[in-house]
């Protein structure tokens, strides 16, 4: 039995597939994905429908890009689906598949594999009982009866640095963008929204995630994905694993038990 981490699949579903021949993927073996299931990809809705069935064999966190699917679901946003988004919910089981979208947490940690999985990364400001403790709230507020009102208060850069004292929609929303849209941060844990190509683009003041020394000790390799003009990097910590297959690239996985890296060329774009 193999656990193998993807970096965002984003709707390349033919992609997916090919990863999944070339790794021998078995009955036995497990997922672990790292959000953005959906967009800019042509086949959003056959990902959903694949990853869902897969039941306990596939474990995935919550993108961006997953939460504003739901959002537009939910009619939390007026921003338009479009074209790519619009094939899920003209589906006859879209409100399973949105349902079962919502139910996904914002972090996975497993001690076994040693290996601690969000979408955009954790900040070293926080340790890793921090960062359980604040996903566990996001993920009672998305299954929650008030579900409505975090969607509606979930877009905005402001603020842009943790404070343990912020409450209400406040928190939640500056919770969601440390885990679903970091990239550059300061060593004040002060996000950066607009700079998000490859690491020339790092602003004055600012440095990677990874980059900044952390507060506390981490126990745990963190597997991510988010950053797709980053590339595959990994560190001694950190495995970031989106290598944008969507933009034609590559399709990645990271084997967990031994570390081996399996990619495939975007099928989407042959």
């Amino acid at each position: 039995m193999a656990t193998y981490a993807i970096g965002d699949i984003q709707g390349c579903y033919a992609s997916l597939k090919a990863l999944l021949k070339q790794v021998s993927f078995a009955s036995d073996d497990r997922l672990w994905l790292t959000g953005d299931l959906v967009n800019r990809g042509p086949k959003s809705l056959d990902v959903l429908r694949f990853v869902m069935d897969l039941g306990d064999q596939a474990q995935t966190v919550l993108g961006n890009h997953d939460l504003h699917l739901l959002a537009i679901y939910h009619e939390a946003t007026q921003k338009s689906p479009g074209k790519t988004l619009k094939q899920v919910f003209d589906a006859p089981d879209r409100h399973e598949l949105l349902g079962w979208l919502q139910q996904q947490p914002i972090l996975i940690d497993s001690a076994s594999l040693g290996c601690v999985m969000t979408h955009a990364g954790i900040p070293h400001i926080w340790g890793l009982e921090q960062a359980k403790g604040y996903a566990n709230e996001i993920e009672a507020a998305l299954r929650g009866r008030h579900y409505l009102e975090f969607f509606c208060a979930m877009y905005g850069n402001e603020p842009a640095n943790w404070s343990d004292s912020l409450s209400g929609a406040t928190r939640l929303r500056t919770l969601t963008n440390y885990f679903t849209r970091m990239r550059f941060i300061a060593a004040d844990g002060s996000l950066e929204f607009d700079a998000n190509a490859g690491l020339e683009s790092q602003p004055a003041g600012f440095a990677p995630w990874f980059k900044q020394p952390r507060q506390q000790a981490m126990e745990r390799r963190i597997i991510t994905g988010h950053w797709a003009a980053l590339g595959l990097y990994e560190d001694e910590l950190v495995s970031a694993l989106d290598t944008g297959c969507v933009w034609g690239n590559r399709l990645t996985a990271r084997r967990l038990e031994d570390g081996k890296i399996f990619s495939v060329s975007s099928c989407e774009h042959e």
